[in-house]
């Protein structure tokens, strides 16, 4: 029996053009991705004052939930434009000439895809949760160094809100000595608080700073009455909010572990909506990568419609498909959490669909037909011409209705219209005024340089034409 020789150079080769823009558009929308997520906490970031140390760790801790889409769309535009250059330059031709059928150009492409679909994995399930906690971690650290930093010696701090700290010295290990503290928290009257010394602490899993005073007295009045309280130690608990809106290390699903998103919906009951909503954060990170497989199949077909001379269309369709499969996961998600359909059923819905699409269309290509079937392009061809272009004319005349009437002219409107091309209906012996909503109507067949010529051949205004021209003579 003959062994089976796979064409190892041939896979290589389709390997390499596959992945020469898969990295191009990762880096792309990696960037993209990173603005639009620096955006909301860059004031925050800024005010904070961190060096490059921490913002590089501030960049590697958002990196895991970015790639966790980006990773998917770069895939899917890595095998549209690899397959594409191949059509368009006449290489898959002369393979298939060759005999080599288009589902054995596929075992790359799966081998590429299953890589990254392993790497996406990695990323969903063990780096995005360690990243979001580290983020918090961040974050919180940099905000408590912000606030340790503004308390200095015989100036007042204000880096805690409606708390504000006094200090007569601060020692080199950071021990605070003539403490002096306002505490205007949901008082109208100060509450005042003097100790002979203190110092802050943090507590990262519960996001507190905690300022501890010692051997002081406090000092509250409410209305004519005053209250002096004696203390060796007092504990003053500040919660700490840091940018984008992170409360708490562990609080979340995002930051949950595999392990212990299951306990969790153990605790809460697998049937109540809080513990579907763990078991939706568990899914989700099953369901992401496989997506991401199947974005990747779902390359070639799309990838082979280019056609040599032809703008390709490969990827517009594939960021079409690419935004439907997302809002199908999307739907579903939402569906599950509001209990209205199965959990299997919503999360997996869309990975479903979009399976049985990349099936499909590998037959129509392998079969070298049009992905769509010609009944059902006539059929939008037809429902474009009766209904689609009739109201892009009607609009198009109102958006150039607007413009003309929002034009400046020393002439007048109607009067500069004058010199403009008229168009009329021979039927019915009218014209029209470039403002005028029938000035395009398909029964317009003769044009005349201006009204005077239009009247002379025995043509009138249209009823709105006529009101333009006597308003124009009232003026």
């Amino acid at each position: 029996m003959p062994r089976l020789r796979l064409p190892l150079l041939l896979y290589s080769y389709i390997a390499t053009e596959l992945l020469a823009p898969f990295f191009a558009s990762a880096a792309i929308l990696y960037c993209v991705f990173f603005l639009v997520r620096l955006m909301p906490i860059l004031e925050e970031v800024l005010a904070l004052r961190i060096g490059f140390g921490d913002f590089v760790r501030l960049f590697t801790y958002l990196s895991p939930h970015m790639l966790l889409y980006v990773l998917p769309m770069a895939s899917m535009t890595g095998v549209i434009i690899g397959f594409t250059r191949m059509t368009t330059e006449r290489e898959i031709l002369a393979l298939k000439a060759c005999g080599v059928s288009i589902y054995q150009l596929v075992l790359p492409v799966v081998l590429v895809a299953a890589a990254i679909t392993g790497i996406t994995l990695l990323f969903s399930v063990h780096l995005v949760p360690a990243g979001k906690v580290a983020m918090r971690q961040l974050m919180f650290q940099l905000a408590r160094e912000k606030i340790d930093r503004g308390i200095e010696a015989g100036t007042f701090t204000e880096a805690l809100g409606n708390l504000v700290i006094y200090v007569d010295s601060v020692d080199r290990d950071r021990q605070w000595h003539g403490v002096y503290v306002s505490d205007m928290r949901g008082r109208k009257q100060p509450m005042i608080t003097m100790a002979r010394g203190g110092h802050m602490e943090a507590d990262v899993e519960r996001m507190l700073v905690t300022v501890v005073l010692e051997d002081g007295t406090l000092h509250h009045a409410s209305g004519p009455d005053s209250q002096v309280i004696r203390f060796q130690r007092y504990l003053l608990q500040i919660p700490v909010g840091t940018p984008g809106g992170f409360k708490s290390v562990k609080q979340g699903k995002g930051s949950m572990t595999t392990a212990e998103l299951r306990d969790a919906s153990k605790q809460a009951g697998p049937g109540t909506r809080q513990g579907i909503r763990y078991l939706v954060e568990l899914h989700k990170r099953l369901t992401l990568p496989v997506g991401c497989f199947i974005l990747s199949l779902l390359g070639v077909p799309l990838g082979l419609q280019a056609v040599p001379g032809k703008r390709a269309i490969g990827i517009p369709l594939g960021l079409g498909f690419f935004i439907f499969y997302y809002i199908l996961f999307t739907t579903g998600t939402n569906l599950v959490e509001n209990l209205k359909l199965p959990l299997m059923v919503g999360m997996w819905m869309a990975n479903g669909i979009l399976a049985l699409t990349t099936i499909y269309l590998f037959y129509r290509t392998e079969q070298e037909k049009s992905l769509v079937p010609e009944p059902m392009q006539d059929l939008f061809f037809t429902l474009c011409r009766r209904y689609l272009d009739p109201a892009g004319r009607v609009l198009g005349q109102l958006f150039a209705r607007h413009i003309q009437g929002r034009r400046p002219s020393p002439q007048g409107g109607a009067a500069q219209e004058m010199s403009l091309l008229i168009h009329a209906d021979p039927h019915r012996r009218i014209f029209h005024l470039p403002r005028c909503a029938l000035y395009h109507d398909q029964r317009c067949t003769i044009h005349f340089k201006d009204i005077e010529v239009a009247k002379k051949a025995g043509f009138v205004p249209c009823p709105f034409c006529r009101n333009l021209l006597e308003n124009e003579r009232k003026k």
